[in-house]
């Protein structure tokens, strides 16, 4: 996924603020979804962040195109894994391991058989 860096997403000296960096990703993930007809969050079920490791390298400024990945590194019966990356021109600006449990009725349970097949 790209998207443009707006003024929004910046501190007064027009560097990316650092918890844009995970509104990036979020937004990432939730595409991976959009693009096959799927929402991330439906009424009573939905991903959570429970853990994560983040290593912000350069910074991104007002105005860079940044492409955000996503892959899945492992995945568990309500659990999965996945690593992020931002970067400008193939430069590595960020990067991040998630670990996302599946909520149901706000109580960890299974990930349904069409989320997984998603990640593959």
């Amino acid at each position: 996924m790209k998207i443009r860096v707006y003024y929004e997403d910046t501190d007064c000296g027009g560097v990316v603020y650092h918890s844009n960096y995970f509104n990036f990703c979020e937004r990432a993930r939730s595409e991976l979804f959009f693009q096959k007809g799927l929402s991330p969050h439906n009424k009573d079920e939905f991903f959570v962040v429970k853990s994560t490791i983040a290593d912000w390298i350069k910074p991104a400024i007002f105005g860079d195109i940044l492409e955000i990945s996503a892959k899945l590194v492992e995945k568990k019966s309500a659990s999965i894994v996945m690593y992020q990356e931002i970067t400008r021109d193939n430069e590595v600006l960020f990067k991040a391991t998630f670990k996302l449990a599946f909520l149901k009725n706000f109580k960890p349970s299974k990930i349904p058989l069409d989320f997984f097949e998603l990640f593959n």
